[in-house]
């Protein structure tokens, strides 16, 4: 509006002389100057943004929904994902059904290459990489790769891991830093060397743990944080502006070894305080679990009472049962006996009533 005020004043002054056709030059050198600045701004913002960028050729390894979550936000930077490597189809289920894991189901809709190799240590697979000529590599809830593997990329490979590391190094971080009763985790991005989870730090990101939080809620919200991670880890590898830094381990950090069956075996001799966090720690899955006079009875949710019944087993109190601890009582308030879906104590119950 400025410039035509200008114009018409121009055209006022020089009416005399009706100039017109000079006023309409002059609009249109400044409608031409103003085209070519726009084009230029656009032009050398995509430059530089080009310039900044490498477009990388990565191969990516994982196998559950955590790393299918952040395979789909990695296809959506526009890097070459030339091969996605997961685990082979197997049977699982009541049906035993062949299952393809929720990576391969992610690679399938984006249309990308799959590789699922039975040996990673294998001459074939590993020269199907070797032709890939990729740049990076990266691996989520995978199993251990070999360091022909890792090494292989030209500028590596990086991990995500769900804590902060060097704490809770090992298959289960998530569960461990629950039941440890830890109120804050985190994901962690490195890149690998020869022991596991001990490679330099790339990123860390810090998320609080709520007091009934279980695992599959945790796992769930660091799903979404390590997927942002992990693309802001990409991004710094590729315009070449990531810095790493060591782990500072010492002995006394809380390690996160595989959960076997025995392990999630719960018993009376412990505090409330440490039963109430194993099983919200192994909730959903695997699954806590305890004998009681009702039978086998995995248990997912409870909550601690003031009550002190010193009994020895799960007890029944009207319509409730209860875990006796060390202290209190856990009110057990979610199960699944044997052969039975999950559900909420009083049907449990209600159940037990109507077998007489």
């Amino acid at each position: 509006m400025q410039f035509q005020k200008e114009v018409y004043l121009i055209i006022y002054r020089r009416k005399n002389r009706t100039n017109v056709s000079f006023a309409v030059s002059f609009l249109h050198i400044v409608f031409m100057s103003c085209v070519f600045r726009a084009y230029q701004t656009v032009f050398f913002s995509e430059l530089r943004s080009d310039l900044s960028t490498t477009s990388l050729r990565i191969v990516f390894f994982g196998t559950p929904e955590f790393a299918a979550h952040s395979l789909k936000l990695i296809a959506a930077t526009g890097h070459h994902i030339v091969a996605v490597v997961t685990a082979a189809d197997k049977p699982a289920g009541r049906g035993m059904k062949i299952q393809e894991s929720d990576v391969k189901k992610a690679a399938l809709q984006l249309g990308l290459p799959i590789l699922q190799p039975t040996n990673l240590k294998s001459e074939e697979f590993q020269q199907t990489l070797r032709e890939l000529n990729a740049d990076l590599g990266i691996v989520i809830a995978f199993r251990m790769l070999p360091e022909a593997v890792w090494s292989m990329p030209k500028m590596g490979t990086f991990n995500l891991h769900a804590s902060l590391l060097p704490k809770y190094r090992g298959a289960a971080p998530i569960n461990h830093a629950i039941i440890q009763g830890e109120q804050e985790t985190g994901v962690t991005t490195f890149f690998l060397k020869h022991e596991i989870d001990t490679g330099d730090i790339v990123k860390q990101e810090a998320v609080s743990i709520g007091e009934q939080e279980t695992a599959g809620e945790l796992h769930d919200k660091l799903m979404a944080v390590g997927g942002k991670l992990v693309v802001a880890t990409l991004e710094e590898v590729a315009t070449g502006k990531w810095h790493t830094q060591p782990q500072n381990a010492s002995e006394t950090d809380p390690i996160a070894p595989k959960l076997s069956r025995a392990y999630c075996e719960i018993f009376h001799n412990d505090t409330a305080k440490t039963t109430f966090n194993k099983i919200r720690g192994l909730s959903p899955y695997p699954g806590a679990w305890g004998e009681t006079a009702f039978g086998t009875l995995k248990i997912y949710k409870t909550l601690i009472t003031d009550r002190k019944s010193g009994f020895e087993g799960a007890y029944r109190d009207n319509n409730k049962l209860y875990w006796p601890c060390k202290d209190f009582d856990l009110e057990i308030l979610e199960l699944q006996a044997a052969g039975k879906p999950r559900m909420k104590t009083i049907d449990f119950i209600n159940g037990l009533a109507n077998k007489g």
